[in-house]
């Protein structure tokens, strides 16, 4: 039987050798095919985390228990030593400052100046602002409209998959149309839908925009957890992971990652293990989860596009 990483590195393969080449927001230019999907059987313990180079799951799963958070400052993250989401708002100081600071020296001072961070640190209406308090407005009697109560649609999610197992409607939605101009970066990873099968939770996610070198490995994961705080939140065994990329690409500035990872062969069988139920959703902790049999080889660098 293959194993279930080989997906990965064939999408990898397929991309880089038939992908449409082309200019991309970043002016670096990106091997790019239409559509694609992976699945994972996530029974028994299994995760989809890579061997061919080592993936960081604790800075992945720090990042997702940040989005049900509702946070979008990267303090909370600059603080437990996550760095993947400092360029953007680095990017921004930089062309409204004028002021040509080292990326260093710029998450430096979101760590040490609260007010600094305050200022420059935040992402806008991100992923887990639309997650957990997605806005509403009420029509007032003059005819005006104010801000609602916001949806916490993780918490809906939660709910639903309890008391209607076999609805089609158990979707958390990052794409809010009219915010996206305020956010630092449009959500990738958009849609997720869960589905209900006799004992059995799995997760589709759509991803409107993937790239398969740094981003799909940290997203394959995050998906995955995600999925798994989900069963044991509402009582079912995790499922099948399925992924579907809408622009799948990759960077022409990673060929020495991708001749490296495709020459690597996996080997082993990681599993997760999460060490108590919390009382809701929200409550995860990082020490909460141990992950076992996990011994990946070195890992790539390669740099990330802003």
């Amino acid at each position: 039987m293959a194993h279930p990483e080989e997906q990965y590195l064939a999408l990898m393969r397929t991309v880089w050798e038939t992908g449409s080449e082309r200019v991309d927001r970043t002016g670096i230019g990106t091997r790019s095919v239409a559509g694609a999907m992976l699945r994972y059987d996530l029974g028994d313990g299994a995760m989809p985390l890579l061997t061919t180079k080592r993936v960081y799951w604790k800075t992945a799963t720090r990042e997702i228990l940040w989005f049900l958070t509702g946070e979008t400052n990267i303090r909370p993250l600059v603080l437990q030593g996550v760095k993947i989401w400092n360029e953007w708002p680095h990017a921004r100081f930089v062309r409204e400052t004028g002021e040509d600071i080292a990326l260093e020296t710029f998450v430096a001072r979101i760590a040490e100046d609260e007010a600094f961070a305050q200022r420059w640190g935040d992402l806008g209406p991100v992923y887990g602002k639309q997650w957990v308090d997605w806005p509403t407005y009420e029509r007032r009697a003059d005819g005006l409209y104010e801000r609602g109560p916001g949806v916490n649609q993780v918490r809906e999610v939660v709910e639903s998959l309890r008391s209607n197992p076999g609805s089609r409607r158990h979707i958390i939605e990052g794409w809010n149309v009219a915010q996206l101009d305020n956010m630092a970066l449009p959500p990738c990873h958009k849609t997720y839908q869960f589905h209900v099968a006799g004992d059995r939770l799995n997760c589709v996610l759509y991803q409107r925009s993937c790239d398969v070198a740094l981003g799909l490995p940290f997203n394959l994961w995050s998906a995955a957890l995600l999925t798994r705080m989900m069963a044991q939140q509402t009582g079912y065994e995790p499922g099948e992971l399925v992924w579907m990329g809408g622009d799948v690409h990759l960077y022409l500035n990673h060929e020495h990652l991708i001749a490296e990872q495709l020459s690597r062969v996996p080997s082993g069988h990681p599993t997760l293990t999460i060490n108590r139920k919390p009382e809701t959703i929200f409550d995860y902790e990082i020490g909460d989860f141990e992950v076992h049999d996990y011994a990946p080889q070195s890992p790539i660098r390669a740099p990330v596009a802003v």
